[in-house]
């Protein structure tokens, strides 16, 4: 496995937890990335990444485990279309019961053509996963307030069930973009290569000292 150039940390902000992802950007993205939380009860997820030099993604795949259950899902994109495949082991939902929580979702998904207009994919809490579409809608080359409505296909932890969701990016000038789905709208401030530095109400980017 070939060792990555950059590392990005952060800190969550909605919750106990944070993330760590080391990449290579020099030709679209390779990442390899392992998020915590506690919420709804504490889970692990690591992650690998691949998108094309225009930073369409091309493959995702995610492993999720807390105490008692381990979940994978990996999710890849040929010919216009998406292949999921999923892996479970253990009883998520008893844990999720015996914590006073609703069971999840089953992973994947049933029916993968409902993801066929997505080219990028979302990964629930990671701020990671927002740099993909503003790197493939160049939105740092454009105007303010030229917005994008896309629709990615939305991996949701600690479940791994994947759903299509509705998204829209709006530039704000340098380093600044608003991220809006349904009701929920955060205004996203990043570096000057395209990734999160402060993203409200999820996560801060933590630097070395």
């Amino acid at each position: 496995m070939p060792t990555m150039p950059k590392s990005i940390f952060w800190s969550r902000t909605d919750t106990a937890g944070s993330e760590q992802v080391l990449l290579d950007d020099g030709n679209g993205l390779a990442a390899r990335g392992t998020l915590l939380a506690v919420d709804p009860i504490p889970w692990t997820a690591r992650y690998q990444l691949t998108t094309t030099p225009d930073w369409a993604t091309t493959r995702v795949e995610v492993e999720a485990e807390g105490l008692g259950w381990l979940r994978r899902v990996t999710l890849e994109r040929a010919a216009g279309r998406w292949r999921v495949t999923t892996a479970e082991q253990g009883n998520l939902d008893a844990a999720l019961v015996a914590a006073g929580h609703r069971r999840a979702g089953l992973p994947g998904t049933d029916d993968p053509d409902r993801l066929a207009d997505a080219l990028d994919v979302d990964l629930s809490g990671s701020p990671l996963f927002n740099t993909l579409p503003v790197h493939r809608l160049r939105m740092a080359a454009e105007p303010a307030d030229v917005a994008h409505r896309i629709t990615v296909a939305w991996v949701l932890l600690p479940g791994l069930e994947v759903v299509p969701a509705e998204q829209i990016y709006t530039g704000l000038g340098p380093g600044r973009v608003r991220f809006a789905s349904g009701t929920f709208t955060a205004d996203i401030d990043l570096d000057d290569s395209g990734y999160v530095v402060r993203y409200p109400g999820l996560a801060e980017r933590i630097d070395p000292r």
